[in-house]
């Protein structure tokens, strides 16, 4: 007992400092397993998702004599690569025409940066924000998916001579079939492209088969989603169910074919590019409250839509649009001379009726110079039962002020 009694007494005497260690080390565990704070979102957030953040501020933007640029909460500056006088233009043209319902995008191709993008309505000013990403029925557009798809089969070249029946705007299959007896029509695809010949079109859809088709929409994007974080719908599109319908969603006449101004835009950036898809960027940089760069854009491939050398055999089909077909007066002044004669511009017309919002809808894609390629634009017009303008006007006023 004695000896145990002194052993019991030093336990006593020194459990003090062994709870002081023990809580001691339970502390410094603790503390080791507390996360470290990471450092706050700054560069890296911006540039993933400076096109959403440019497009929450674009509204609010302010011109400060060389570009727009837009202030956000946290003290950082946004600078949009808009071009002011381009964007500044097709504003003028909307509202002096009272459009009913207007947009406008336009991409530079080889880097992806946004050059302007702007909509007008007169009697829906809510519409404006959301319209260049809505989607809205391609209609003779599509002619150029049609396109692309026949020649990346190598089943046809631009010189290729299509025979057909019906008037160049029939909406009616049965009578596009060419016959064994005489009234047939003949037509080469480059010519069939400028003039947005429908039979030719369908004719050349059945010919390249539902499979060909399909697969050319999903080259092009359609029904998938290709820019995540962005506000672009995906463009959407429907499968034929038979051969009168696949002639009609080849000629263009598929109402549930649909796309946005601003995808319409990206694409013909894509065939400028020589076939290369790159991500849009509505922000050229942004800077920090104490002017330290954030974000500055930098091309990025996004896909590719067609092959080279189906990019160029495009662009001649379509350098015939201006020249002479849907476009040729729009583009030539009173005395029928060409308004641009130094830049030869690749285009495609559309138009349709459709009812969000009702009206008739009219189309304007185009991309200039043709051999070296600067800006690509869509532009859409919807007007009422009295007509204001066509997209075709919007757009040559938009390719006048940039190259002017």
């Amino acid at each position: 007992m004695r000896f145990i009694l002194p052993v019991i007494a030093c336990l006593l005497a020194a459990y003090p400092l062994f709870h002081l260690l023990v809580s001691a080390g339970n502390a410094l565990s603790s503390v080791s397993r507390t996360p470290v704070p990471k450092e706050p979102a700054s560069a890296k957030a911006d540039g993933d998702n400076s096109f959403r953040l440019a497009r929450e501020l674009l509204s609010s933007s302010a011109f400060d004599g060389n570009r727009y640029r837009a202030g956000r909460p946290d003290g950082s500056t946004i600078y949009y690569a808009i071009n002011p006088e381009l964007q500044e233009r097709v504003r003028k043209v909307m509202a002096e025409n009272r459009v009913p319902y207007g947009v406008f995008v336009a991409v530079e191709p080889k880097t992806g940066r946004i050059l302007a993008i702007a909509a007008h309505s007169e009697s829906d000013a809510a519409w404006e924000a959301q319209a260049p990403y809505n989607l809205y029925p391609m209609a003779s557009l599509f002619k150029i998916v049609t396109a692309a798809a026949a020649l990346e089969q190598r089943k046809v070249t631009p010189e290729t001579v299509m025979p057909f029946r019906g008037r160049l705007t029939s909406e009616n299959p049965r009578y596009w079939e060419a016959g064994p007896r005489h009234g047939n029509q003949e037509m080469d695809l480059t010519t069939a492209m400028g003039k947005s010949v429908n039979p030719v079109f369908g004719r050349l859809a059945s010919n390249v088969g539902k499979e060909g088709i399909l697969s050319g929409m999903e080259r092009f994007g359609f029904n998938q989603s290709l820019l995540p974080g962005e506000p672009i719908l995906s463009s959407c599109g429907s499968t034929p169910q038979d051969d009168a319908d696949l002639k009609r969603l080849g000629a263009g006449l598929c109402k549930e074919v649909k796309v946005s101004p601003l995808y319409a835009a990206l694409m013909m950036a894509a065939v400028a590019n020589k076939g290369v898809m790159l991500q849009p960027q509505l922000a050229s940089e942004i800077r920090g409250s104490e002017g330290k760069l954030l974000y500055s854009g930098e091309p990025r491939q996004v896909r590719r839509v067609v092959s080279p050398e189906t990019a160029d055999q495009l662009s001649k089909m379509m350098s015939t649009t201006v020249s002479q077909g849907t476009s040729r007066k729009v583009f030539r002044d009173r005395r029928g001379r060409p308004k641009l004669a130094a830049v030869d511009i690749a285009a495609k017309t559309g138009s349709i009726t459709g009812i969000d919002p009702p009206g008739h809808y009219s189309w304007f894609a185009a991309y200039a110079p043709i051999n070296d390629p600067q800006i690509a634009l869509a532009a859409l017009v919807i007007n009422g039962a009295k007509w204001r303008i066509k997209a075709s006007l919007l757009g040559e006023q938009a390719l006048e002020a940039f190259f002017r």
